[in-house]
């Protein structure tokens, strides 16, 4: 494996014994830090154990398992997911990813398939947190905060989920530039878009309705027909009215195309 061992800490938060027996003994070998629970860890007790990463089986807390996994993946920067459950559904499979989960391991599983996925996880979260060293990135009324995984306006933070966040770093990273679709995916979610996959359009569509709330007189985010986004703040007086209704409509299509993609995966 590429990335130091004793550098990765991680939870496993699951109470199939066979599963969690047969991993521990593969993270022992490798001399990674962790720490079997049979119940939900405080968040401030998994911040307080710097942890890399949360391999969560949501079923194991019951009703309370997809807020869970919100909680987890909102409330801490730079903490990598990774829900490993039994069967389950394409709906609830898209739910976890838009939760904000790095990634989803169906049971019963490879402990070193595991062990390969927390390590990519664990790499992208290495570099994003090194995006953070990087001072503020400020256009038109908005401020974009690495260091705190958020976005303000007028000092104001837009509430941003994780997901939505680095959607928007990533766009402003290439500011000025159209970034395709499954670029945006690769990027941010870690592995290649599946065809029909409108997660994408969904997270625009959210982020840009935090932003237009808030900064009405600037559009920031433009749509490319086929292709995918760009980032340009401008002036609603300015060139970007003629894009409104185009991204309109963009917005209600993807809307329509996701709800539909969900709808139907359980069919």
């Amino acid at each position: 494996m590429s990335t130091n061992p004793s550098t990765i800490r991680l939870a496993v938060i699951d109470t199939d014994s066979s599963f969690v027996t047969v991993l521990t003994k593969r993270l022992e070998a490798v001399g990674w830090e962790h720490r079997v629970a049979a119940g939900p860890l405080p968040l401030e007790d998994v911040v307080a154990m710097k942890l890399n990463l949360v391999i969560l089986d949501p079923d194991v807390l019951g009703a309370d398992g997809a807020h869970y996994l919100e909680q987890l993946c909102g409330g801490i920067p730079g903490l990598g997911v990774i829900v490993c459950t039994g069967r389950s559904t394409v709906a609830q499979r898209v739910r976890g990813l838009r939760l904000g989960a790095d990634d989803w391991i169906t049971k019963p599983c490879h402990p070193e398939e595991v062990l390969a996925r927390a390590e990519a996880v664990v790499r992208r979260r290495k570099r994003a947190q090194v995006r953070t060293e990087v001072g503020p990135l400020v256009a038109g009324e908005l401020e974009i905060r690495a260091d705190q995984y958020q976005a303000f306006i007028g000092g104001e933070s837009l509430g941003l989920t994780r997901r939505e966040f680095e959607l928007l770093q990533v766009l402003a990273e290439d500011r000025g530039s159209v970034v395709e679709r499954e670029r945006l995916y690769e990027r941010v979610w870690g592995y290649a878009m599946a065809h029909g996959d409108r997660s994408v359009d969904v997270f625009i569509r959210k982020l840009r309705q935090k932003l237009q709330r808030r900064s009405q007189a600037w559009r920031y985010i433009h749509t490319h027909f086929g292709i995918g986004y760009r980032f340009h703040p401008e002036p609603v007086d300015g060139p970007a009215d003629a894009d409104r209704e185009a991204e309109a409509v963009d917005d209600a299509e993807a809307a329509e195309e996701a709800v539909s993609v969900v709808a139907g995966a359980d069919e």
